[in-house]
């Protein structure tokens, strides 16, 4: 098999990368690493000195992918199935790599932030920084709400990479910071998104690990 994938279950950056997989069919094989194990942390920084996954490597073109978008992007360059995911058009393509970048930015960011805070020792915390998080994953709420058509996806009708962002930051940050009921257009693409087989995958193979999630006291029952 040419593609293996360095990742967890759990981290969410990683999820983004699976949705493409999944919803590609392209087939890879996993390897989970654990950062707490030093032989494993050791394989993932030989490959990407940054440490951090997900890490794509195909050994048939003996390249090494790291960072979600580019991952993404590279799929859709050498895999049929993972084409649509990066419309031909160069201005929808725009459109969607702006998209991906706000739900990264604006949504997957200020999400780690809060919960990176969770973990910290007694005495170093940071409650302004949590409390500026909060309030860009309020605006980024707004935003989303006006961008947002009903029925639609990110940008337009088709799924692409954009929508691939929005899994897991969406899913992650509507439990540190829930959605205000007022922006019932993310609310209804946010269950759109969650009813794709792809995602389904994705949290069941995620749910034995949640009890590791710093917020899982606070994860809707239904994903538990």
């Amino acid at each position: 098999m040419s593609l293996t994938l360095y990742y967890h279950p759990l981290a969410s950056f990683c999820h983004k990368v699976l949705v493409a997989l999944y919803e590609s069919a392209i087939p890879f094989q996993p390897r989970i690493i654990d950062l707490s194990n030093a032989s494993e942390r050791a394989e993932l920084t030989t490959l990407w000195p940054v440490g951090k996954f997900p890490v794509l490597r195909d050994d048939e073109r003996r390249r090494t992918v790291p960072e979600s978008t580019v991952i993404i992007e590279y799929l859709s360059q050498h895999f049929a199935g993972a084409a649509d995911l990066l419309p031909r058009d160069a201005g929808e393509r725009l459109d969607v790599r702006l998209w991906d970048r706000v739900f990264d930015n604006y949504v997957h960011a200020p999400m780690q932030k809060i919960v990176a805070d969770r973990l910290r020792a007694e005495g170093e915390h940071d409650p302004r920084g949590v409390a500026d998080a909060r309030a860009t994953l309020q605006m980024a709420y707004e935003m989303l709400d006006r961008q947002l058509e009903p029925g639609a996806w990110a940008v337009g009708t088709r799924f692409t990479l954009a929508d691939c962002a929005a899994v897991p930051a969406l899913f992650y940050a509507t439990i540190v910071e829930p959605l205000p009921k007022q922006h019932t257009r993310v609310a209804e693409y946010f269950e759109r998104l969650m009813s794709r087989p792809s995602v389904g995958r994705i949290l069941d193979e995620a749910r034995p690990y949640f009890p590791m999630f710093p917020f899982k006291d606070a994860m809707p029952a239904r994903f538990l």
